[in-house]
């Protein structure tokens, strides 16, 4: 196995951290220094720091519904981060993120080389979202959301047109939309460019996985869910 899937594979970190170590030096095979085209073999020994590194057999997934106020991310000094509100007793991965404003299902993972495989194939696989907005929907709205609005993508300091989505109007003030795309605060975006302010925002579904536990909550995948996740493309 490659030595970066295999550093993933542990739970330690993401394949693509385990090359950020790999490139510092501090990954060893059997004491000398890894570089990143080194196949790690049965019986090889892999430390990080001195740390043994050992690739875990069973695959843990969470289905978490995070509340407004978490933020997603792995760093444990930051307030409020997500890693200490679930408090479970492996080390483990959100897979994605959801803005610290906004809540709803999210996954998380103690492989990280899943972690990398799901947020390569976002990108086409449908996310849906219950939105609440400030003032009264109208029909010019939902169609011009529907249709790609133009936003700016800060990743890149360009402007970028959203794919056409699909909306649905479910009071005077909120909507649901499925979007097959995942810029940054995109759907907040979306809707500040169509002269709407956000007013709350929870994620209800990730391709087939649907937000089935109250606030604050989690559940194991089932082994079936879990291969689904594996298998996408």
């Amino acid at each position: 196995m490659r030595i970066n899937k295999y550093i993933a594979s542990s739970g330690f970190c993401s394949r693509r951290k385990a090359e950020e170590y790999i490139l510092l030096g501090i990954v060893t095979i059997n004491g000398k220094k890894a570089i990143l085209q080194d196949i790690v073999e049965e019986g090889d020994i892999v430390k990080i720091n001195d740390q043994l590194i050992q690739p875990k057999s069973n695959t843990i997934v969470l289905l978490y519904n995070k509340p407004t106020g978490i933020t997603c991310t792995t760093e444990r000094h930051i307030k409020g981060n997500i890693i200490d509100a679930i408090h479970y007793p492996e080390r483990i991965f959100p897979i994605g993120r959801l803005d610290k404003d906004s809540s709803g299902l999210i996954l998380l993972t103690n492989q990280g080389d899943l972690v990398n495989d799901c947020l390569r194939a976002e990108n086409g696989h449908e996310k849906e979202y219950l939105v609440e907005v400030d003032h009264k929907i109208t029909n010019d709205f939902l169609k011009k959301m529907a249709n790609g609005v133009k936003i700016y993508n800060p990743v890149h300091n360009c402007s970028v047109t959203t794919l056409p989505c699909k909306l649905n109007q479910i009071s005077k003030t909120k909507f649901t939309i499925i979007l097959t795309q995942g810029y940054n605060r995109q759907i907040r975006r979306m809707c500040s460019a169509c002269g709407y302010h956000v007013r709350s925002l929870k994620r209800i579904r990730f391709m087939h996985l649907h937000l089935d536990v109250k606030e604050g909550e989690y559940r194991l995948l089932t082994e079936k869910e879990i291969n689904s996740l594996k298998g996408i493309k």
